[in-house]
């Protein structure tokens, strides 16, 4: 399948699931309210040349979405391109405990199955292989994103990513973007999100997919693609790749 079909099918399936949660909506929670199906969109704009058909190798495989809110983009994968699901979050962090993923689990039905895990504490997979696994807007919340990219490297072929990087430190003057380093945040910066640890360089990320483990097969930055800092919220860039594991 082109992407370009699986993009509108995916941005119909998302019209389609907002409806079904209007109507659904539970008194006892509320629904991640922000739209995770936009990152088809990032993706339309990071696959180029032969990967505008990797989700072709996708198909009918197993893959784990970490980080999935209330799992729209997984409930996707398994009704379009019949994939197993794996749904796998830190209710604690999750905007709804989870509540949200579970209800839609049972409302669309769908076989997808939902996982607690802390990545930090006790790092599991539920199961051991993946064709893919999804890891996007994640990584700056992990306090060890070495130690994680390293272990779904041994469990996954492809690994579809995005987090924030930077190119200045935020006294806008020190040069981040060449030099592969991380900027670890304080609790206050960024957002006031105590949650966000590690903001990479550019330079950062690639030497951290190199050492754990991963080829990068497609890579671009959105956002904020000039002077971009770890902590402005008008200078957040955010870095998109696919990855295919050496292991």
């Amino acid at each position: 399948m082109d992407f370009e079909t699986l993009r509108e099918r995916a941005l119909a399936f998302r019209e389609d699931l907002l409806a079904r949660k209007e109507r659904i909506a539970p008194e006892d929670f509320d629904w991640y309210p922000y739209d995770t199906m936009a990152n088809v969109l990032h993706l339309d704009a990071l696959l180029s040349g032969p990967n505008r058909s990797v989700f072709d190798s996708v198909a009918g495989t197993r893959i784990a979405d970490f980080g999935a809110a209330d799992g729209d983009f997984g409930f996707f994968l398994e009704a379009e391109l019949g994939c197993g699901v794996d749904i796998v979050d830190h209710a604690p962090t999750n905007f709804n405990g989870l509540r949200g993923a579970r209800r839609l689990v049972e409302e669309l039905p769908s076989k997808a199955e939902v996982h607690e895990v802390d990545l930090d504490t006790q790092f599991r997979m539920p199961a051991q292989h993946y064709g893919a696994v999804f890891f996007l807007g994640l990584l700056y919340h992990l306090k060890n994103p070495f130690y994680v990219l390293e272990q779904l490297a041994r469990h996954a072929d492809l690994c579809f990513l995005s987090t924030r990087v930077a190119q200045l430190a935020p006294d806008r003057t020190t040069q981040l973007k060449d030099q592969p380093v991380a900027y670890l945040l304080h609790p206050s910066e960024a957002n006031d999100d105590a949650t966000n640890f590690w903001i990479f360089s550019e330079a950062g990320l690639k030497r951290l997919f190199e050492r754990t483990g991963w080829e990068v097969l497609d890579f671009t930055t959105v956002g904020c693609t000039e002077g971009s800092d770890p902590s402005a919220q008008d200078r957040d860039e955010r870095a998109f790749a696919l990855l295919r594991s050496r292991a």
